[in-house]
């Protein structure tokens, strides 16, 4: 007997007769349909070289290896993540697109049809990776080296300070915001497509102030690039213990901190979710993968999906007052705008 062939005479009376085919061409189709049998890619809404990059790599080795399949990056930069984001949710759900996101494009209140997906409804969240504070800094012949003595001069000529981000609605974005509204103050905002391309335009005197995720800055303040002025977070990062925090310099309670995670678009299957929230975690138990992310200014933090769907929830209402008072609509493709060498003061 031809066992190929009583295999496809089922398979096409079940067909006929509106039935599943699972099970009918045995183990070897079951096997077939297993996840993943092909490349997994990861969606990222910033180029090479930013934060988003650095905290993503330490897990892609583990990541690949607990899955079988080569780990692919694919960079959607641009208005402030949320094109990378907007992809992830419109793609299949079949665990062949995932999305390493920051906080920023899950914490953006959509406004009407301005976005394009929904926080909630268009992901499912994964896990948690890593979090940290935003790093505030200058270009070494800004005057200024405190909060307050910033403070001072944007009180003394409003308007006038300009600072860069990573882009429109971005966690450097909320975190100026945040720090103009508690501090009265107001400062030009200048936005970049990703953390890597305003880091250049400060280093070459385009802007004087960046409010810059911790692995994009920390490599530039060592060599003297960029000065350090605080972190936005409650507590100091290990790898600048000397920086203060915003909080420690005359603004109490001030916290923005930024976030990185792994979801996928909505009704991933629960199957999925849970093995590449095992490889995850599996990969953040690793003393080298931990010290690879400290490097850069965050702390690993491991955690199950509900975890994270938690913590987006309570970003999102967090936020919602800065973002609404500050009157932040769509993360719109927006290019810097060139301000040219900023007057030596």
């Amino acid at each position: 007997m031809n066992h190929g062939s009583d295999i496809r005479r089922r398979q096409l009376l079940a067909a006929a007769l509106g039935l599943p085919l699972a099970g009918l061409a045995g183990g070897a189709f079951a096997q077939q349909q297993a996840w993943p049998n092909r490349p997994v890619r990861v969606v990222l809404g910033y180029p090479p070289g930013g934060a988003a990059d650095g905290t993503a790599r330490p897990i892609e080795p583990k990541l690949q290896e607990a899955l079988g399949q080569p780990v692919l990056f694919d960079y959607r930069p641009g208005a402030g993540a949320t094109i990378a984001a907007d992809f992830t949710a419109k793609a299949a759900a079949d665990g062949y697109t995932l999305h390493f996101v920051d906080s920023g494009p899950m914490t953006i209140l959509p406004n009407g049809k301005q976005l394009g997906y929904d926080p909630f409804a268009s992901f499912t969240p994964i896990g948690m990776v890593c979090t940290g504070g935003t790093l505030l800094v200058a270009h070494p012949s800004v005057e200024a080296n405190t909060v307050q003595e910033l403070i001072a001069e944007a009180r003394s000529k409003p308007g006038a300070l300009s600072y860069g981000t990573s882009g429109i609605g971005g966690a450097g974005h909320l975190a100026a915001e945040l720090l103009q509204e508690m501090a009265g103050i107001k400062m030009e905002h200048v936005p970049y497509k990703g953390g890597s391309q305003a880091a250049a335009d400060l280093i070459g005197g385009q802007v004087p102030l960046l409010f810059s995720s911790m692995a994009t800055a920390i490599p530039h303040v060592q060599t003297g690039k960029m000065k350090a002025i605080a972190v936005t977070s409650l507590t100091r990062a290990s790898a600048l213990p000397d920086v203060p925090t915003v909080a420690e310099q005359g603004l109490p309670g001030f916290e923005a901190s930024v976030w990185f995670a792994m979801v996928g678009p909505a009704n991933l299957p629960a199957e999925i979710v849970a093995k590449v929230n095992r490889a995850i975690n599996a990969a953040l138990a690793d003393p080298k993968v931990q010290d690879s992310i400290r490097r850069q200014g965050y702390e690993p933090v491991s955690g199950p999906p509900d975890g994270l769907a938690a913590q987006i929830r309570a970003d999102h209402e967090k936020w919602g007052k800065v973002i609404r008072d500050a009157k932040i609509v769509r993360a719109c493709e927006m290019p810097a705008k060139a301000w040219g060498r900023f007057p030596a003061t």
